[in-house]
């Protein structure tokens, strides 16, 4: 199967999508009071969830021996596309923060609201087109290299993400 070659990607991401996934909860339930105080935080957090449960679906879905590529395609695109959702309600909840006068909100620097807007959305973007690739039947190698890629910035952003709501969140 052309998916075989891809095993221990899959199995590495969805083991340790998982495991931040779960730093990313008890970071929030260490310092919820914190994160619900600050309008644009609880969909931040919500958005690296999302994204880590789309490696974790698409790498089970990749590790399933009679799958085929269009399905894990198919598959992968549905889960992207809401991952995609909240990272960019996220964003327009970032970028409303402060206009609406509710306790709490301050106004970000634009740069704010672009450099995590980017990396929300930037980030889930490679899914897409490695899905719709799967889909079309095209090199399955050229899809699986467009997810993987979307592994990596999903990564780097959930370590992003896990900071700001273990750390910066207490400045």
């Amino acid at each position: 199967m052309e998916l075989e070659g891809w095993h221990d990607l899959f199995a590495a991401s969805a083991g340790a999508a998982a495991a931040l996934a779960g730093l990313i909860i008890v970071a929030m339930s260490v310092n919820i009071k914190q994160i619900i105080a600050i309008p644009s935080m609880p969909s931040r957090a919500g958005t690296s969830i999302a994204a880590l449960v789309l490696i974790v679906v698409v790498s089970i879905g990749a590790l399933i021996p009679v799958q085929a590529p269009w399905m894990l395609g198919l598959e992968s695109l549905v889960f992207a596309l809401v991952a995609l959702a909240f990272a960019i309600d996220s964003t327009v909840r970032l970028a409303s923060e402060g206009r609406s006068g509710e306790p709490g909100s301050q106004r970000r620097p634009l740069s704010n609201i672009v450099s995590n807007g980017v990396l929300s959305i930037t980030q889930v973007l490679p899914f897409v087109v490695g899905a719709v690739l799967l889909v079309a039947g095209g090199s399955t190698d050229a899809g699986l290299s467009w997810v993987a890629a979307g592994i990596l910035l999903v990564f780097i952003g959930a370590v992003v993400n896990a900071w700001v709501l273990l750390v910066e969140i207490l400045r």
